[in-house]
């Protein structure tokens, strides 16, 4: 296990700034994901750690190590490609030992340490096939025991589940964090899919436009997003404006076109006070809706759609030219709420995140 500390770091290609004074730590061991849309930084940040690519400036430390002017053989890192990167010609023995014959080993050390790692990812028993004899699910699995075999200090995945099916995708998401945990690997892993990053990141950066815009766990992300970007980016919500009318105690009471809202105010947000020009995310599943008014946070409007799915309804909330969007497990009442005359929904303060602009 290594610690990787990025400090100041930034990559130009031409006049965009892929990567902009980016400072960040991932712990020894951990599984950290980078996350965003395309275009937002974080291959050219996995690139430039691997060493394919030079920052313009900065340092990468991997331990107390400064790697930047490093060749990307020299910094014992493995590397796993979202296409996979296999060779055609070889069988898949010889594509996981091909790492272990530039060391210069013994055919016969190489052997006995191919097998052990092919039993490792469940494919001792392919050890003689062509990868175009696979499927996507076991070329996957040959690539990352290609990178694994050579014992890396750290291990960067670029997208290694994107040309996989729905399905296989999710079985591959644990058996990636499992290989992972067993090796004790500082893992780099990035994607564009929030789902797969909430599954099985122990912490996840979220990009855009070559800037780091939160850090946290899964359920830091999304319980408590710090912008806009990142309450949107991150699973569904509801985003609705508002005027600060009081502060208090970390928490705070905005008027909106529909009703007023208690929340929380997110930790970074500035300058919060009466008067200023605020965002309220609300989840989806965090809005309750009644035939009768509740308590605080309870305003009342209309139904618009209303689709019932079994454990699931989803209706569309509307009042004053506002849209909400709610989300409701188990739906008893479901043919009830879609024909009231009106409706109430109502949210929870610690379910109502409040942000600046």
């Amino acid at each position: 296990m290594i610690d990787i500390k990025i400090e100041n770091l930034t990559k130009r290609f031409g006049a965009v700034a892929a990567l902009d004074n980016i400072n960040l730590t991932i712990n020894g061991g951990e599984l950290f994901f980078l996350l965003g849309p395309s275009g937002c930084g974080k291959t050219t940040l996995l690139r430039t750690l691997a060493g394919f690519y030079v920052p313009d400036s900065g340092r990468i430390l991997f331990g107390d190590r400064n790697v930047v002017n490093l060749p990307p053989h020299k910094r014992h890192a493995g590397m796993v490609f979202q296409s996979y990167a296999l060779w055609p010609h070889m069988t898949v023995a010889q594509n996981v030992a091909f790492g272990l014959e530039q060391k210069k080993l013994s055919k016969m050390k190489i052997h006995a340490i191919v097998a052990d790692m092919l039993a490792k990812v469940q494919l001792e028993q392919f050890a003689d096939r062509k990868p175009n004899e696979l499927s996507g699910g076991q070329q996957q699995r040959v690539a990352l025991a290609r990178a694994l075999v050579v014992k890396p200090r750290c291990l960067f995945l670029d997208e290694p589940l994107s040309n996989l099916d729905a399905q296989l995708r999710n079985d591959m998401r644990c058996e990636i964090r499992t290989i992972c945990k067993e090796h004790k690997l500082t893992t780099i892993y990035v994607t564009h899919d929030q789902k797969e990053a909430l599954s099985i990141a122990d912490r996840i950066a979220v990009f855009s436009r070559g800037k780091i815009k939160q850090v946290g766990s899964a359920t830091e992300l999304y319980r408590r997003p710090q912008t806009k970007f990142v309450a949107k980016f991150i699973g569904d919500t509801n985003i609705v404006e508002g005027v600060i009318m009081q502060v208090g105690a970390g928490e705070a009471i905005a008027r909106t076109k529909i009703g007023n809202f208690r929340g929380i105010i997110c930790p970074n947000s500035d300058s919060i006070r009466p008067g200023k020009k605020v965002y309220l995310s609300i989840r989806p599943e965090c809005l309750s809706l009644s035939s009768v008014p509740t308590s605080e946070n309870c305003v009342g409007g209309n139904v618009g759609n209303a689709v019932y799915f079994g454990e699931v309804a989803h209706y569309d909330f509307k009042k004053n030219g506002v849209n909400m969007r709610i989300s409701e497990l188990n739906p008893a009442n479901f043919e009830r709420l879609r024909h009231a005359r009106e409706v109430y929904v109502h949210a929870a303060s610690s379910d109502v995140v409040i942000l600046s602009e």
